[in-house]
């Protein structure tokens, strides 16, 4: 309960520019909703993306979740809008040997860390590793083409949404 106190409390106190977050319900300190704000000079500018964060009962010994709520194109989404980047993988070795164990969950991680990683990977997506296989060839092969119209019609969405 105290990392999730500390955690709210430096977020108040210190807000961390792109996105916002907060409990869903305040009777549940495991489930948090996020808002980010697409980053600038990115395909996603302008866009309010919605997601869950939902924390493991044994945090910070274990990655929470993060899911998109609001409809996003990206590689590292999947379709159904869980995120799918090292820093929210379980700690230790990866039994495919694609990331050091120092890039997967460590218990030093805070939500503050865990947004920066994910508006980074909204600017800059990898696609070697990808949780959407259509984006990331899409964004391999034509980032300008397909890839753009599809992200520009989630930011429409995700205005929508935001202003409705």
């Amino acid at each position: 309960t105290t990392e999730f106190q500390t955690a709210s409390g430096k977020l108040n106190k210190n807000p961390v520019e792109g996105f916002s977050a907060g409990l869903i319900d305040d009777g549940d300190i495991y489930k948090w909703e996020v808002v980010i704000i697409g980053p600038q000079d990115t395909l996603f500018e302008g866009g309010f993306f919605k997601a869950y964060l939902t924390f493991p009962y044994d945090y910070p010994l274990r990655p929470p979740k993060l899911k998109f709520i609001t409809e996003i194109w990206h590689p590292n989404v999947a379709k159904n809008g869980d995120v799918c980047i090292s820093i929210l993988h379980e700690p230790g070795e990866d039994k495919f040997g694609y990331e050091k164990p120092e890039e997967r969950w460590l218990p030093i991680h805070t939500v503050e860390t865990i947004m920066i990683s994910v508006i980074s990977m909204l600017a800059d997506p990898n696609s070697e590793s990808p949780a959407n296989v259509d984006a990331a060839k899409e964004w391999r092969e034509d980032p300008n083409g397909e890839f753009r119209r599809k992200v520009a019609c989630c930011v429409r969405k995700s205005q929508e949404m935001a202003f409705d």
